[in-house]
């Protein structure tokens, strides 16, 4: 059965408290992978010792801590720069030391230069909630980026270059390996090519360096926008074993225009995507994310109300959907 997970620190306090309550097991570490400047390799934030401490905090508190969802520095990984191989060696490191200590997936990222990137962050939504969205013709003018044009032939080269120095260590360190999509999957913005935003391009991604441990992080929100059928698409990787990870929210447009949304107010039919992941058996962790701000103005926590609404629906469409 699919495990229900949320992205938390492992500190005691009312967040935490929530989701002990709400019955979840499984954490999604945030955890700060940036180098420390001066520290020993021991005391770096990927070293075994750091992972161990981070592991133990979510444990005493009830949690299995099965994702980290951050990365070290891996700019210069994608650009093809002096020093990728340094970083290479760090994500190498973490690998390890993730295996050696028990933590089952590391969730990487392909997006040079730009990251993430929306254009507003209150949007109307139901009720006066407020959501993120995402216009390209409010940049559609903007120049080039300092690094002008980074194509997308490069950028497949720097990918393989990547995958095939840590895949096998991936592999020896039994932990997988899960891609999240370009958000948003539109290809290119300001010149620089995004090739994680496409279904056609994940299967290029997989066959690449072909091992469980080369998977997906399936960000339903994004893979929502570059198909009109996320079910089967959830069973085309499915049934490869390449879901390594699942984001499960939802929205509303295309890749050029488009905005975030309840659980249940989105394009995307929910039932039947729990239900390929029920079909292909996938038992690894989801997490909601990217919660509509609820409350009001005066209320100081409008993302732990939505939290606690996603959580709920997921569970309920769980039960249901396994229950069939």
């Amino acid at each position: 059965m699919i495990k229900i997970a949320v992205s938390m620190g492992p500190q005691p306090g009312l967040p935490l408290t929530l989701m002990q309550q709400c019955g979840v097991e499984h954490a999604v570490g945030g955890i700060s992978l940036q180098p420390i400047v001066g520290a020993s390799d021991d005391e770096q934030p990927w070293s075994r010792a750091s992972l161990e401490r981070a592991v133990a905090a979510y444990d005493q508190n009830g949690f299995k801590l099965s994702v980290i969802e951050s990365r070290p520095p891996m700019e210069k990984i994608k650009l093809a720069q002096p020093g990728r191989d340094e970083e290479i060696e760090v994500v190498c490191a973490l690998l390890r030391n993730m295996g050696a200590v028990g933590i089952p997936v590391w969730c990487s990222m392909w997006m040079p230069i730009l990251g993430v990137m929306r254009t507003s962050r209150a949007i109307p939504s139901r009720g006066g909630a407020r959501v993120s969205g995402f216009d390209h013709e409010q940049i559609r003018l903007e120049p080039l980026t300092e690094h002008g044009i980074v194509g997308e032939q490069q950028q497949w080269e720097n990918l393989q270059y990547f995958l095939e120095r840590t895949v096998p260590v991936a592999e020896e360190a039994n932990v997988k390996m899960a891609m999240h999509p370009d958000d948003p999957p539109l290809s290119p913005i300001r010149g620089v090519a995004r090739i994680m935003s496409s279904v056609e391009n994940y299967q290029r991604l997989v066959d690449l360096v072909p091992s469980p441990s080369n998977g997906i992080a399936l960000c339903q929100g994004n893979f929502a926008l570059m198909t009109d059928d996320l079910p089967t698409v959830i069973r085309q990787f499915g049934k490869q074993d390449r879901i390594n990870f699942v984001h499960l929210r939802d929205v509303r447009g295309t890749p050029e225009k488009f905005e975030e949304a309840f659980h249940d107010d989105g394009q995307t039919d929910l039932v039947e995507c729990m239900r390929a992941y029920r079909d292909v058996g996938y038992d690894g962790v989801c997490r909601p994310d990217h919660y509509p701000k609820m409350g009001d103005d005066d209320f100081d926590d409008e993302n732990q109300l939505a939290r606690l609404f996603a959580l709920g629906y997921i569970k309920g469409l769980r039960e249901a959907v396994y229950a069939e």
